[in-house]
């Protein structure tokens, strides 16, 4: 992803107003995942054993499947309030590693919630989705099920 910012500065040396403009190109890299095991994922070298949730920014934060856990029961079922914390203004894709064994889904709301904000669902059993987020492209966040 490549950002621009614009920053602009007083001349202090002849301390007018006139402004001295400069254009910071800032890229920021998704972080590489190293690899996954039952109960925890490896990302940029930190060892993470809770499910993760990645920003667009490349910031890692753990997920609060409590959201799901209290409508549904399981954290399996992602629900509307958590699909609307995972999600972030501006992603195009979200990519869910939804465990070893494929357990994680979207409810029904979650999904419509994700088709609104036109942002496209990929749901991998949790090693696949470490493959196709580390050759992903764009704006792209992720949620990852460490365990079943």
């Amino acid at each position: 992803m490549l950002d621009i910012y614009f920053c602009c500065l007083y001349d202090l040396a002849t301390n007018s107003e006139e402004k001295l403009c400069m254009v910071h190109k800032v890229i920021v890299m998704k972080p590489l995942i190293d690899g996954t095991e039952f109960g925890s994922i490896t990302i940029s070298g930190d060892l993470y054993k809770n499910d993760v949730v990645i920003r667009l920014s490349g910031e890692v934060i753990k997920r609060k499947k409590k959201l799901s856990k209290a409508k549904y029961g399981t954290s399996h079922k992602i629900s509307l309030d958590e699909a609307e914390r995972i999600y972030e203004k501006g992603a195009e894709k979200l990519i869910i590693g939804t465990g070893r064994y494929n357990q994680v889904n979207l409810s029904k709301k979650a999904d419509e919630y994700f088709r609104e904000k036109k942002c496209e669902v990929q749901l991998l059993p949790t090693p696949k989705a470490v493959e196709v987020w580390n050759e992903a492209k764009g704006s792209v966040i992720a949620m990852f099920h460490v365990t079943c």
